[in-house]
């Protein structure tokens, strides 16, 4: 359930993409928005699912039947990360082809590859967030028992506040990356006019310290939040917080 809407999202063949497809032709606005919503729409089958697990597993033995689902889901994961992998190899041989020069037919040999590198990667994704969802639950459970909550009732102020806080740090958490130009523009028309070898060693190293540098605020809030709204509210508040996030990063 998990793999079917990405592979009819991302099959070149079925309805959506070519739905997708010929909303290109009123205009970039339009092929925008509707990918939007395609995009959005794929993502009721498996949040239905995760939905209908939980329930399915609480029914049978409350809590820890959702754990040994998460970790079901989590058994998984060296799989999701290796096909993950194969999208960026097959979309710069796409590229790496077009700049070449190379015949039609090779690019039309790597697009249909590219094709089969997002399906896996969208499949991947799905399973990351499917078993991220489950695990939060249990660890949320987790919390209100430790914290010694008896009830999360979101009707009570403090409970509200957490959870709009809450459904904030993911989008907080994304931060735009600030790319670092280290080239003048000398060097860059050398390089288009063929007479300098571009210097790709100081280009990944460019991007892999901006890269690192710019996890931190992120990882710093994730870690930070809880003991601010723990310590300036209240364990009512910070509960609202889990389930604010809960509910957004699922989403």
């Amino acid at each position: 359930m998990m793999k079917e809407p990405n592979h009819l999202k991302w099959n070149k063949l079925l309805g959506p993409v070519q739905n997708v497809a010929n909303s290109c032709r009123k205009g970039a606005a339009t092929n925008v928005i509707f990918g939007l919503a395609l995009g959005y729409q794929s993502v009721i089958i498996p949040i239905s699912a995760i939905a209908v697990n939980i329930f399915v597993s609480f029914s049978f033995s409350t809590m820890y039947d959702i754990v040994v689902a998460a970790l079901g889901i989590l058994s998984t994961i060296a799989t999701g990360l290796a096909i993950d992998a194969y999208g960026p190899i097959t979309d710069n041989a796409g590229g790496i082809a077009e700049m070449a020069g190379m015949i039609h037919r090779i690019r039309e040999r790597t697009d249909a590859l590219d094709v089969a590198a997002n399906t896996t990667a969208s499949i991947g994704k799905g399973f990351s967030i499917g078993s991220a969802a489950l695990v939060y639950l249990a660890l949320f459970v987790a919390f209100v028992s430790r914290a010694s909550i008896s009830n999360v009732d979101v009707l009570t102020p403090k409970v509200f506040i957490g959870l709009l806080i809450g459904a904030m740090l993911p989008v907080w958490a994304v931060l735009p990356l600030r790319w670092w130009r280290r080239f003048g523009d000398n060097s860059t028309l050398s390089l288009m006019e063929g007479t300098a070898k571009p210097d790709y060693a100081t280009c990944i190293q460019i991007l892999t310290d901006a890269s690192i540098k710019e996890i931190i605020p992120p990882s710093d809030l994730v870690m930070l939040t809880p003991l601010i709204i723990g310590t300036f509210f209240s364990v009512e508040t910070l509960s609202g917080g889990w389930l604010g996030h809960l509910y957004l990063e699922s989403s």
